[in-house]
């Protein structure tokens, strides 16, 4: 298990490489969505790793990435997006990896701060792939529902809920349009489940807002990196209309949308995703 301390806090980290031994190869950084952790990476970064140093990380607050700072008293960033890209930025100076640029793989509330990243830092990024992103527009009514319900969801969380038969089926339904593994259905839930509450509620406020639903937009126009976005057909969560508006935002925005798949497409269809993902690299 590996270890780096960005900003008062640990942050779990590991590399995925292939061959072991050889020469280093250009990076690929992923960042893993809302509730999750970088686990479910793990078998694109394996397919990935003949071509490229693939590093994973589980963002604070998330995953194995406590949310506790670990001197007393210190003050932690906020949970502010534009926070998290700043800890990448940092992550990436601890590792030393500052002498080429890199490429940025992110997925959900992961591709909004992947997008923040692109924009505050064009010159540390090579390409860019956002998965299930997109433009929004603020909605009162729908995002104070949206509120509720994500507050009562990360509150009420024990932990037996993950011993209950057929509860991780039920939890990834409306994620899913193909079904994937049991063992990945059970990972996502036990990292939804070991979440930090103030994080998982402290990024609801902060990634689904009026604030990121003007500044997202902005920054999609301002992006001078190639960039793909890649939506699942049928996703529920993120829907593809809002990764189509996105790129008409921007000539260097492409756009791939997978056939029968939801919000994990990267799970779903794992070899129609890494065609798409090749294509646009190579």
């Amino acid at each position: 298990m590996a270890e780096v301390v960005v900003r008062g806090v640990t942050h779990y980290y590991e590399w995925i490489k292939n061959p072991a031994g050889e020469d280093s190869k250009p990076v690929m950084v992923f960042i893993h969505g809302w509730g999750g952790s970088s686990r479910y990476w793990r078998k694109i970064a394996t397919a990935l790793s003949g071509d490229f140093d693939c590093l994973l990380y589980d963002l604070r607050g998330f995953g194995r990435s406590p949310a506790i700072a670990i001197a007393p008293h210190q003050i932690l960033p906020s949970y502010d997006l534009s926070e998290y890209a700043h800890d990448l930025a940092i992550l990436l100076d601890s590792l030393n990896i500052t002498s080429q640029p890199v490429y940025i793989h992110a997925h959900s509330m992961g591709a909004a701060i992947g997008t923040l990243f692109l924009s505050y830092y064009p010159e540390r990024v090579e390409k860019g792939i956002l998965v299930c992103s997109g433009v929004f527009e603020y909605d009162e009514k729908a995002f104070a529902a949206f509120y509720r319900f994500g507050g009562y969801v990360v509150k009420f969380r024990p932990q037996w809920l993950k011993n209950l038969p057929f509860v991780d089926q039920v939890f990834m339904a409306r994620f899913l349009h193909r079904p994937i593994s049991p063992p990945e259905r059970k990972e996502f839930l036990e990292d939804f489940l070991l979440a930090d509450e103030n994080a998982a509620l402290g990024t609801i406020f902060t990634s689904v807002s009026k604030y990121q639903a003007e500044v997202i937009p902005q920054k999609f126009i301002e992006l001078r990196t190639p960039t793909l976005l890649i939506s699942g057909q049928y996703d529920k969560i993120i829907p593809a209309t809002l990764a189509q508006q996105a790129v008409k935002l921007n000539p260097q925005l492409q756009l791939a949308i997978i056939p029968q798949t939801g919000h994990f497409p990267m799970l779903e269809a794992q070899q129609d995703y890494l065609q798409v993902v090749r294509d646009f690299i190579f």
